[in-house]
């Protein structure tokens, strides 16, 4: 699916990411995990392609993400959803509207076939009665499963989260990861960026935990929750699961 070969990026002089390695295979549920500014929020953006890597290479389903061939570039860019951490919602948009746009512009849909493709999504995600609502009618909760429906539009064989529930308050947090874990069920391949310990043990099937832009230890979840390898592992999670 997703391998990652060396991959090295600097804004700077800060170091971001060092040498990262990385293999994804189809079915994957990785959870990205570590402190803040250890580079998991820039590590997929590299893979999306959002931010360049200075060296290294990403490879989907084999096939080698070369910014340089820009056709071949934007075609396996296609294959990947992102859902951002603050929505990125167009708010002069309906909900309807924003999950047609990239089917009409980007993909060559005719308007019926994206309606009928963005209701079918929004009804997954429970929210085809908000086809409608603008933005600044949802909750924070049910704009990031408009995000969600609107990535899965496009078909992706890759979801990629960067934190999609640190922008919600407490009680808007289960409805998004309830998506996701239904997604995971059905087989949707994802990386996810996230602080929440829960969805990483119980929804992920491996965690790869990051520090100053390198990967210190990867490991199944249950592995990595119950018996930790590194130290810093060790007092990471000391710091999460509190007494």
């Amino acid at each position: 699916m997703i391998k990652v070969e060396h991959l090295d990026k600097t804004f700077g002089s800060l170091k971001a990411l060092h040498d990262i390695n990385l293999q994804v295979n189809q079915g994957d549920i990785i959870s990205l995990i570590g402190p803040s500014g250890s580079g998991k929020s820039t590590l997929l953006r590299c893979i999306h392609g959002l931010e360049k890597a200075d060296s290294g290479n990403i490879y989907l389903n084999g096939e080698l993400m070369n910014p340089a061939d820009k056709a071949k570039y934007a075609e396996l860019r296609k294959k990947m959803g992102f859902v951002f951490q603050h929505f990125n919602l167009f708010n002069n948009k309906t909900v309807l509207e924003n999950c047609m746009l990239a089917q009409i512009t980007v993909a060559g849909k005719s308007p019926q076939d994206a309606e009928a493709t963005a209701m079918d999504y929004l009804e997954k995600v429970g929210l085809s009665d908000k086809r409608d609502a603008y933005p600044s009618k949802l909750s924070g909760g049910q704009k990031q499963r408009v995000a969600i429906a609107r990535a899965l539009c496009m078909h992706p064989e890759l979801m990629l989260f960067d934190e999609p529930t640190s922008a919600l308050d407490p009680e808007m947090i289960k409805e998004v990861l309830e998506v996701m874990k239904e997604l995971g069920r059905h087989g949707m391949t994802m990386i996810v960026v996230t602080h929440e310990m829960g969805f990483a043990r119980k929804v992920g099937n491996r965690v790869v935990f990051l520090e100053n832009g390198r990967i210190i230890e990867e490991n199944t979840s249950e592995e990595f929750f119950t018996n930790p390898q590194s130290d810093r592992a060790k007092d990471f999670l000391s710091k999460v699961f509190y007494d």
